[in-house]
């Protein structure tokens, strides 16, 4: 009873014309279903591919829980939640990162690589965080600490060691692999576009200055749920090959 009553105070706050609220709204939905799907296809994989489907269900169900609180900070304050969604990328991405390390384990992937992808990811949206919301005056220098970090995630995955183990491993898991870092290399754009777009530096007279939450929200969207859907389609190809 009380969740039909939350719900029915949300979608009477939810002016139509709300493309935030609206685009939380459906966020929150899209990433609750995707994680059910994960989570309810755990049983038709080996032990092999588990892990990967279940890190799957993982990010879309940590951004669920945190877009449905954004949602209503949104609806409360008419706000960014710059902080919620920074602990939110802070659980999420990490767990993105570990994705390219279990698909690649077939080619002799080794912990490390995992390791140096979260390191590099955690350095990403620590410094970007404090360059959005701490030391705003100094928004370009952290943003740029943010960037190099980000462009490391870019060279291991494109051209570094995980390449090579992809290219290692051959046919559906470079294929998969592939997939995944068009995500990382187009999808994860977006986010430093935005932190541009929301603070002052070099970059402001170029592109200006704007909110992005609606673009921040599709992204999130497209990013963590198409990241788990080629891990799926890989887990399925390869689940059909050994039966």
């Amino acid at each position: 009873m009380n969740s039909l009553l939350l719900f029915a105070e949300v979608t009477t706050k939810l002016d139509p014309s709300d493309y935030v609220g609206f685009t939380f709204f459906v966020g929150s939905m899209a990433m609750m279903a995707a994680s059910a799907f994960f989570f309810l296809s755990l049983s038709q994989f080996d032990r092999k591919w588990r892990t990967s489907i279940l890190v799957s269900g993982l990010i879309t169900f940590i951004a669920a829980v945190h877009y449905f609180y954004m949602r209503d900070y949104w609806f409360a304050n008419v706000d960014s939640p710059t902080f919620f969604r920074y602990v939110d990328w802070l659980l999420t991405v990490p767990l993105m990162c570990v994705e390219f390390y279990l698909i690649l384990k077939v080619a002799g992937a080794k912990p490390s690589l995992m390791w140096k992808l979260i390191f590099a990811s955690v350095i990403m949206l620590v410094t970007g965080y404090f360059g959005e919301a701490v030391f705003t005056d100094d928004a370009a220098l952290w943003g740029g600490i943010s960037g190099i970090a980000y462009f490391y995630i870019v060279y291991e995955i494109w051209f570094g060691s995980a390449k090579k183990l992809a290219v290692a491993a051959g046919d559906d898991i470079l294929k998969s692999h592939k997939l995944l870092c068009w995500f990382v290399l187009v999808g994860w754009a977006i986010y430093p576009l935005g932190y541009m777009l929301g603070t002052e530096g070099w970059y402001t007279s170029i592109l200006g200055t704007g909110s992005v939450d609606v673009v921040y929200n599709i992204a999130d969207a497209i990013n963590k749920i198409g990241f788990g859907l080629v891990i799926y389609a890989l887990a399925v190809k390869k689940q059909n090959v050994i039966s």
